[in-house]
Parts: C-alpha cells; sequence; structure tokens
C-alpha cells in the first residue's frame, strides 16, 4: 500500500507568499495581502507602481499594525511601504501626499497607490483630510482605499459607531465586504473604482467580518474588473492634478 501524503501545515510565510491558490487567511490578513495583490496585478499590466500602508489601531481592526509589521518582508517585496501613523489624521496625509507624486519631476515610479485604516472614530477626526483629498482625487495610477472598521453594536467604544453617513457626506463611495473573499474581491474594486473616478473610496468592515477567517482564492486575476465604456471624460480627466 502506497504510504499517506505528508500533510504540511500552512504558515504566515505561505499565506504571504503563495502566488495563486486557496488559503486560510483572517480578514486582517486579507487586508495585508490585498496590496501585494493589487501590486502583482499592476506588474501584469505593465505598469511600475509601488504601495503605501498607514492608519492608526483601533477594534476591530486592532491588530492590523501586527500584522502589517510580520509581513513587512513580504510587502518590501512588493515596493509596499508600511509606515504606521502618530495619529489617523496625519497617517490620511500621508495617504494624500502619495496621490501627488507624479504632479512634481522625478516621480520613480508611474503611481503610488495607498491604503488607510482606523476605526469610525478615527475616520470622524481625519474627516477635513478625506474631505479634501477626494476633492483633489486620487491618482489615475494610484488610488487611495480606507479600511475602516465600524462597530455599530459599541462593543469596544464609548458609542455605537458606522461610518456610512460621514462617508457619504464627504462624497466617498463605500464598499461593504461581507466575507473575507469580499476583503479581496471589494478592496481591488475599491483601487480600480478610485484610480477611475478619482475618488477615495471607503472599505467599511464590521466586527463580524473583521474578527472573520475563512477559505479564500489567491489569484492577481481574480476578480476580472470591467471599466466603464459608455462615459466620456471631461476635459482634464477626474484625476488629481495642479495646481
Amino acid at each position: 500500500m502506497n504510504a499517506p501524503p505528508t500533510l504540511r501545515p500552512i504558515t504566515l510565510e505561505d499565506k504571504y507568499s503563495i502566488e495563486r491558490g486557496t488559503v486560510f487567511l483572517s480578514a486582517i490578513q486579507a487586508l495585508v495581502r490585498l496590496p501585494m495583490l493589487q501590486r502583482s496585478r499592476d506588474a501584469r499590466a505593465g505598469l511600475d507602481t509601488a504601495g503605501f500602508v498607514s492608519g492608526y489601531r483601533g477594534s476591530p481592526l486592532g491588530g492590523l499594525d501586527v500584522a502589517l509589521a510580520r509581513a513587512r518582508a513580504h510587502l518590501e517585496r512588493h515596493r509596499i511601504r508600511f509606515q504606521p501613523g502618530v495619529n489617523e489624521d496625519l497617517a490620511a496625509t500621508a495617504v494624500w501626499g502619495t496621490q501627488q507624486v507624479g504632479l512634481f519631476p522625478g516621480a520613480r515610479h508611474d503611481g503610488v497607490f495607498a491604503m488607510w485604516y482606523g476605526k469610525a472614530p478615527g475616520a470622524d477626526r481625519s474627516g477635513d483630510v478625506f474631505r479634501h483629498g477626494n476633492a483633489a482625487g486620487a491618482a489615475r495610477h494610484g488610488g487611495v482605499l480606507l479600511a475602516t472598521g465600524d462597530d455599530p453594536a459599541a462593543r469596544s467604544t464609548t458609542v455605537a459607531d458606522q461610518t456610512d453617513l460621514l462617508y457619504e457626506a464627504l462624497a466617498i463611495p463605500v464598499l461593504a465586504p461581507a466575507s473575507v473573499q469580499d476583503v479581496l474581491d471589494l478592496g481591488l474594486h475599491g483601487f480600480a473604482l478610485s484610480r477611475f473616478s478619482g475618488c477615495w473610496v471607503a472599505l467599511k468592515l464590521v466586527a463580524d467580518v473583521a474578527e472573520s477567517s475563512a477559505v479564500a482564492a489567491i489569484d492577481p486575476e481574480r476578480p476580472a474588473i470591467a471599466l466603464p465604456d459608455d462615459f466620456t471624460m471631461p476635459a482634464g480627466g477626474l484625476n488629481i492634478r495642479s495646481p
């Protein structure tokens, strides 16, 4: 009889290095993997991009900064810089700066895509930066995703909170993943939406999603994203410009 195959447990190293396959991920690990997938998609499309991640920890995304730090080598291999923020609005200001790279001579990349993270009260205090950054616009080959942890049950905040109305007031579209797979798929859609429309895009994660784990498909070609072909861009486009 043939000996049964030896099964090797999936390690943290595997979760961030496997290029294609199914992997057991937490939602927090999916957020870490998301910018790596975006960079892989850009490389396949012939774009020379880099990534930037900054924010301030807070439940239900309280462990994200630790997970990002542990994956620093993988992020750097994909040319993604992780820089924790002193607070949420300074992190958001740094994210805004990444979209201005192409406005000045000497840019080393075609664009820099950026992800901010924080919980709902952190989004409240960052509203001024969000408003002006969104009005200025995201870069054509950059894009901004705001990973926001909502706590409608007030499990870890002083009052129940949700960011839908805040983002609506700031004219920022909101995507709401319902699973770990959605974190990856909608996150990539969010970057594409941000680049096409010039908007900053929110990725709203409630605690039930942010604290979940599941098997997810890792594939640089998933999902297939179709850009609108029935819209005529105005003169000068919709992305950030100078002045």
